[in-house]
């Protein structure tokens, strides 16, 4: 019989948690089904058991991919990783985000409630607007969704 230890030693992440990419990929799938994630469930994802250390080393990977979204023009993705106990995003989050954000109130309660609901919206739609517009447009011949076809003439009337 293997003992804690050596299972704990054999249970090797699929996927490091300074992945900046991977940690998007799973906030825009996220996003795309208009839910938050926890801090727990995102480690998960990860192949990651939760634990302090490895939350901080999480919150550093989203400044990461909050700072890409910004240069790309997309709203930022943080936002949707929240503490399973109020569905609040961490300290961590509001002290980055609050001045610039211009957010005023305390970062527990309705109002913080509120006004990440408001954030958490504007990141579902955008996301999800990206996904209706990639689904309207059909691959054609060439696998691409750009059409291959030429205009055609106007009709004489």
């Amino acid at each position: 019989m293997k003992k804690p230890r050596d299972l704990i030693l054999l249970d090797v992440p699929e996927t490091t948690i300074s992945d900046v990419a991977a940690v998007r990929r799973h906030l825009v799938a996220a996003a795309k089904d208009g839910k938050a994630m926890s801090y727990a469930g995102l480690l998960d994802a990860l192949g990651h058991r939760f634990t302090r250390p490895k939350m901080r080393a999480l919150c550093k990977t989203l400044d990461a991919v909050d700072n890409q979204a910004v240069a790309a023009g997309e709203p930022e993705l943080a936002v949707l990783v929240v503490r399973e106990a109020d569905r609040l995003p961490g300290q961590g989050w509001w002290v980055g985000k609050v001045q610039e954000l211009g957010y005023e109130g305390l970062w527990t309660g309705e109002q913080a409630q509120a006004f990440v609901r408001q954030r958490q919206k504007i990141v579902f739609d955008y996301w999800r607007g990206k996904a209706r517009k990639a689904s309207k447009r059909k691959p054609n011949s060439d696998g691409s969704g750009r059409s291959t076809s030429r205009p055609r003439a106007a009709r004489r009337v």
